[in-house]
């Protein structure tokens, strides 16, 4: 994700967390997570940064547990490794036109998820450290599709600003999000606007054009999501002093990787249309005035770009991997999505707790 600094001030100032200088308030939840000195120690020995880090990330894979649960229900595969949901027939079929094995990949991206915020809670309270439980927040709704569970959720799929610049930054050959540089996106309507990318009714599902546009838009999405968590691991990893923890970091992150590179290569089958009901248009995306390296869709291996210092030879990495404010930005591009339309400012000053905690962390020499 973009760096905090590099986002436009509106996005930067949205919501209470975002606010320059916010203090957490006394009554705040996310003050339980914050004001141990860097180096101070849990029960059991992890340091206190080591904690905070592991304390954001848990959270980070809570929010997209939920998120990928939506996407499940409505267009996956429902069974006992991923509860809950019967499924959107309309819905997964449009999803197909990406892919065929659409429904399983989302089912095995939300049990991986599901098997993550698991993971570091329960390693967590093994070290005698807090722990993250954002159940309090559940409280959104619920799309009214047929197939949906009627239940709180902690995030929003239903008005969402969709910011595909991931797809020529991983193309690019002279730039590095790292080192300031931006990039266009791949579909411009998609960050101005907040469209659904779930149905919100059974009326979405009708006419074909607009539940097309719907399950284009999610395939944009997924690869959005998971940029995030390909890049946020190697970032908060360069902070850590547990060897241990750096392994968990080192095994779970690439695996948000994979997913990455599953939905940047199903994204590129997003069929070129627009949306009869809001003008939303998805591009030809190797066609004039687009085509070229930068767009092409079978591209889907990140080019070699610049890294660390330009006078080096170009490399193919990860990007951005700069570590200072990692989980800030991570927090503000969510944010910037569309995902937390409706929650509470407590909300937002928990995940500001979170994020600062993280980022205030520092490797012990």
């Amino acid at each position: 994700m973009e760096r905090a600094s590099k986002l436009p001030n509106r996005l930067a100032s949205r919501r209470s967390f975002l606010r320059a200088g916010l203090a957490l308030g006394a009554g705040a939840a996310g003050t339980a997570f914050v004001g141990l000195p860097a180096f101070a120690k849990t029960q059991s020995g992890i340091n206190a940064g080591d904690a905070a880090i592991l304390r954001f990330l848990a959270a980070a894979e809570i929010l997209e547990t939920d998120l990928w649960q939506q996407y499940n229900e409505l267009g996956g595969v429902q069974d006992g490794e991923v509860p809950g949901g019967s499924g959107s027939p309309t819905y997964t079929k449009a999803l197909e036109v990406l892919d065929g094995d659409m429904p399983q990949y989302i089912h095995d991206n939300t049990e991986d998820e599901l098997t993550h915020f698991r993971f570091i809670n329960a390693y967590l309270a093994s070290q005698g450290a807090k722990t993250v439980d954002l159940d309090k927040f559940r409280t959104l709704p619920s799309s009214k599709a047929t197939g949906a569970q009627q239940i709180g959720r902690l995030t929003n799929l239903m008005q969402l600003t969709v910011d595909t610049s991931y797809w020529t930054r991983y193309r690019s050959r002279t730039k590095n999000p790292d080192f300031g540089d931006t990039f266009p996106p791949a579909v411009p309507d998609l960050a101005h606007g907040k469209f659904p990318a779930i149905p919100r009714s059974d009326k979405d599902l009708t006419p074909s054009d607009h539940i097309q546009a719907i399950a284009n838009t999610a395939g944009f999405h997924f690869a959005f999501i998971e940029q995030g968590g390909t890049s946020l691991y190697p970032s908060l990893a360069q902070r850590v002093t547990s060897p241990e923890v750096l392994r968990i970091l080192l095994s779970i992150g690439p695996t948000e990787t994979m997913h990455f590179q599953t939905w940047f290569d199903k994204a590129g089958n997003a069929p070129p249309l627009t949306d009869p009901t809001n003008g939303l248009t998805f591009p030809d995306l190797n066609a004039p005035p687009l085509g070229g390296e930068d767009f092409q869709t079978n591209l889907i291996m990140p080019e070699p770009t610049i890294f660390l210092r330009r006078t080096f030879p170009v490399v193919s990495i990860i990007r951005p991997t700069e570590t200072k404010g990692a989980a800030m930005a991570a927090a503000t591009g969510l944010t910037a999505d569309g995902l937390f339309i409706g929650q509470s400012e407590e909300f937002f000053d928990v995940l500001r707790g979170l994020a600062e905690a993280a980022d205030a962390a520092r490797k012990e020499s």
